[in-house]
């Protein structure tokens, strides 16, 4: 995921689209919704936050965005409305081959020293995987290294975002997904609908993915889907989120994980202040934190 910060705008209405926005809503929509999600909106965003729910509000039927807020932490069917909220606020930009050194480090040492272990099978997460680009590639990566007719390997995919995991799971692509990867790769394990104007990956590759699901790494209870992991993708999340969130979800990461673990962040992420738990380690020319 990434996202551009967009420049400060004026303070916020108290009316927006026929929802009224009382003194202070916003801000108790921000905390529940970091508290929820890990998602944080710093004070120069709040304008945005609510330009994003209104219309979430609108279809409800509220004409206050309290009555939304009032939604989302007491009502007994809360979930429902909190997987569309997480559909709308989250930001699914993401593209093949992101971010390669790591791919080459998974082929290359961390895939080699588990196998070497008897790990049987390597499990690998990723998550958030957006719209799919990333377990897709994973899956490519190590279908180009032959590693699948040596060993088992589970690649499971999971995000906050519903709709996200749909599109993913549905493995239709536009042109800007393939930015990055190598036209021979692209030709090879994915067909052309010079029609629709997309690309759909090989069924093949499609069902290297054990499984497609939503998961909510903040909530403990749902992380403990990712118990026995081996390798963990969880790239260009923390940027969105504060410290302290941070700090709770790669301690849970560190909990769950088998030893040694293998837990690749974004180019821009850092944890050598957040953890003493992974070791920062230079594999085959990529940064990865390794739970010793």
């Amino acid at each position: 995921m990434s996202c551009t910060v967009p420049l400060r705008r004026p303070l916020l209405p108290m009316d927006v689209r026929g929802v009224r926005i009382p003194a202070g809503t916003v801000h108790l929509l921000r905390d529940l919704i970091n508290a929820h999600t890990g998602m944080h909106y710093d004070d120069e965003r709040t304008d945005v936050l609510a330009d994003r729910l209104v219309p979430l509000a609108i279809a409800r039927g509220f004409d206050s965005l309290l009555d939304y807020y009032y939604l989302l932490k007491y009502d007994a069917n809360a979930e429902q409305e909190w997987a569309r909220a997480i559909d709308t606020l989250s930001v699914q930009e993401t593209y093949f081959w992101r971010e390669a050194d790591q791919l080459k480090a998974l082929t290359d040492v961390i895939v080699p020293r588990l196998a070497d272990l008897g790990r049987d099978p390597i499990r690998i997460w990723s998550l958030p995987c957006s719209t799919g680009e990333e377990p897709l590639s994973i899956a490519i990566a190590l279908t180009e290294a032959g590693w699948f007719s040596r060993t088992r390997i589970e690649i499971h995919a999971a995000d906050a975002s519903e709709a996200a995991v749909q599109r993913a799971r549905a493995g239709k692509f536009g042109a800007r997904a393939f930015r990055q990867i190598a036209s021979a790769l692209q030709a090879r394990y994915f067909d052309h609908d010079s029609r629709a104007g997309e690309w759909t990956v090989s069924r093949a590759i499609h069902a290297r993915v054990t499984s497609w699901r939503t998961l909510n790494v903040v909530q403990r209870s749902e992380l403990d889907q990712v118990r026995g992991a081996d390798v963990i993708f969880c790239r260009n999340m923390f940027i969105y989120f504060q410290q302290s969130t941070i700090r709770q979800v790669v301690d849970g990461f560190a909990d769950l994980m088998s030893s040694p673990g293998f837990l690749c962040v974004g180019a821009a992420e850092s944890l050598l202040r957040i953890t003493t738990r992974f070791d920062l380690q230079d594999l085959a020319g990529a940064y990865v934190y390794v739970k010793s």
